[in-house]
């Protein structure tokens, strides 16, 4: 089976819900899409929106209350919330491998402990953090182990390989950008996997392609920042379970059965927030962003902007404003996009209204710089 980057992108996007909004609980739709960014709060929220029929933001509030969802610091060292039966996995997935990078980064220097001595340390973090305990909280416990020089070196390193769940703070959202509160979560159960292979590695593998293919095992170290040391190993692991699709450059691996629908299947007009992981999941993102675009949504310092998405492909930016939501169109749209932008703005305004009317406020200084075609005030306050 050839797939054209049209074909490519439909399969994605139908993994993605992204061609459809369906009727999931949230817990169901967080596993189906395999890791929702959530660097920034509101960002959850509005991938959700984006793929959940009949979406209510509350009912993620009690998903990450009841920890059915969970937030935490994840693929490519970036807050990501997943569902509560892979965020184990997915976090050992990504911490063994970047171990050794840690504790010999010059930040980590003046904690001056060994690795096994980190280890000790985290251990009683963890034991720490049982109950919540504020980011202040866990730098005075860390003193108390160590002093007040070593403990920010050694947190600078354990805040990301101790595996600590993100506890909502709440309002607007149920995290705060100022506030941060952890508590600890289940370690996987200890194993001595054969050579090179990881199972929890082989776990992210297969749930990336479920969410995310077909794709290379060079997409899959991207959106991880796993190297081949990893990710080879994983692949070769699950020779037997995938097959192999020819994408318009060459061999691509997948999921037998995995849905990919033609290449002209109908894509509605969604307004994807910011680092929306359908823009981060690939090394070759043509499949939906445009190379010609791409510089003008993934910025030089990774911040990846709100994208309008029309019939399954980048063509602009989107901002909110106190006067309602504009968008800055890269190319000509026809009426009927437009008209569609319209009302998915409308519901857009209404999901926000509530809660933060002006979201991604810090990011506007980028909407001068945009090399638009066309703007215009999709929806009005």
């Amino acid at each position: 089976m050839r797939l054209t980057n049209a074909g490519l992108g439909r399969a994605t996007l139908a993994r993605q819900l992204l061609l459809a909004r369906e009727p999931l609980t949230v817990p169901d739709a967080v596993r189906r899409v395999g890791a929702v960014q959530a660097q920034e709060p509101a960002s959850p929220y509005l991938a959700l929106w984006n793929r959940v029929a009949g979406f209510d933001p509350a009912d993620l509030d009690t998903a990450f209350t009841a920890g059915d969802v969970v937030r935490s610091t994840l693929l490519r060292l970036t807050l990501h919330a997943v569902h509560r039966d892979d965020w184990a996995r997915f976090h050992h997935a990504m911490t063994h491998p970047l171990r050794g990078s840690r504790l010999n980064d010059r930040r980590f220097t003046p904690a001056q402990l060994t690795a096994a001595e980190a280890d000790d340390v985290r251990d009683a973090l963890l034991a720490f953090c049982a109950a919540p305990r504020t980011q202040a909280e866990i730098l005075t416990e860390l003193t108390r182990i160590l002093d007040a020089d070593r403990a920010p070196a050694a947190w600078f390193a354990l805040r990301t390989l101790a595996p600590l769940h993100h506890v909502p703070t709440g309002p607007p959202w149920s995290y705060s950008p100022r506030e941060r509160v952890y508590r600890a979560g289940a370690r996987t159960a200890a194993s001595t996997p054969p050579a090179g292979e990881d199972p929890a590695v082989v776990h992210l593998l297969r749930r990336y392609l479920a969410a995310f293919g077909p794709a290379s095992e060079a997409d899959f170290g991207q959106f991880t920042m796993l190297r081949r040391p990893f990710t080879g190993p994983a692949v070769a692991a699950l020779h037997e379970e995938l097959e192999t699709v020819e994408g318009p450059h060459g061999p691509l691996l997948d999921l037998p059965g995995a849905p990919r629908p033609a290449a002209d299947a109908p894509a509605p007009p969604r307004l994807l927030g910011m680092w929306d992981s359908v823009l981060l999941a690939h090394r070759d993102r043509s499949r939906v962003l445009p190379e010609e675009y791409r510089s003008h949504v993934i910025r030089r310092n990774g911040d990846t902007l709100p994208a309008v998405l029309v019939d399954g492909r980048v063509v602009g930016v989107w901002r909110t404003t106190d006067s309602g939501v504009d968008a800055a169109a890269f190319e000509p749209l026809p009426r009927a996009a437009w008209a569609g932008l319209e009302a998915e703005a409308a519901s857009l305004q209404a999901l926000l209204a509530d809660r933060e009317p002006v979201v991604y406020g810090r990011y506007r200084r980028w909407w001068e710089q945009l090399p638009a075609d066309d703007v215009r005030r999709l929806a009005g306050r």
